[in-house]
């Protein structure tokens, strides 16, 4: 049993920055693909990005492709999301995920987080 715990949201400008950390306890977190997701209020929960076990593969959604990076330090049981050039539709609460098929990608959740909450103000 893995339990994350996600950290570093607040509210921010339009076109400013902010950098996410999903902190992992309870399990062998190198052995987890982990998953970034978001939820705006009234709207269904959405992927945002992968990353794999090893850090060296990422995957993007299309609307935070180019603005939004992934990595991971498996030495510190840490995920991190960096959001640049944030909008107003970034306005959301991200949820980082760990995916324990074993599997080298992100293809599933199996644990979550609580979740932080950013907002984007124009």
């Amino acid at each position: 049993q893995v339990q994350l715990a996600e950290s570093g949201g607040g509210s921010v400008q339009a076109g400013g920055s902010l950098r996410l950390s999903c902190a992992a306890s309870g399990g062998t977190f190198s052995t987890y693909a982990m998953g970034w997701f978001r939820q705006a209020p009234g709207k269904e929960r959405e992927f945002v990005g992968g990353i794999s076990r090893n850090g060296a593969f990422t995957n993007y959604a299309d609307p935070v492709t180019g603005r939004f990076t992934i990595s991971r330090d498996n030495a510190k049981n840490t995920v991190y999301l960096q959001m640049n050039n944030l909008k107003p539709e970034d306005t959301a609460v991200y949820y980082c995920s760990a995916d324990a098929s074993g599997r080298a990608w992100f293809t599933r959740s199996d644990y979550w987080g609580q979740g932080t909450q950013v907002a984007v103000s124009s």
